[in-house]
């Protein structure tokens, strides 16, 4: 997956997070669960902004894996939302499905990155020890 693909996901996803918390605040009067989908929502892009320019590989690793935990987070207040009545079924399953692929995909990139971080040494070299014996 590129970064970039998460980067455009996860912004536009963010925009839907903003405008369902305005929906949930105007027409159903909820605003303490659409407050934890906003920040939990929107804070996966910001994430993986800081992402971009992290001073190494493990402060990459650290964001991402903080991005993934904050969708995860989202997908509770998503189905807590839903199963209380705010959401309906059918802006549930678009949204939800949405949070779940941006999930997956981060879970992606974070495993790569950790694959990727065991296997080379600070030099940029493939490490020795990596690869073990058959």
């Amino acid at each position: 997956m590129s970064d970039n693909l998460i980067d455009k996901r996860s912004y536009a996803f963010a925009l839907r997070i903003v405008k369902a918390y305005q929906y949930l605040c105007d027409v159903k009067g909820e605003r303490i669960l659409s407050k934890q989908l906003l920040r939990s929502g929107t804070a996966i892009g910001a994430l993986m902004r800081e992402a971009k320019f992290a001073q190494s590989r493990a402060d990459f690793i650290n964001k991402a894996s903080v991005a993934l935990k904050e969708a995860n987070e989202t997908l509770y207040w998503i189905e807590l939302l839903h199963d209380g009545g705010y959401i309906d079924d059918v802006t549930f399953s678009s949204i939800h499905d949405e949070a779940d692929e941006i999930t997956s995909i981060l879970a992606a990139i974070v495993k790569t990155s950790k694959e990727n971080s065991m296997k080379y040494s600070s030099d940029g070299f493939v490490r020795e020890d990596y690869f073990p014996d058959y």
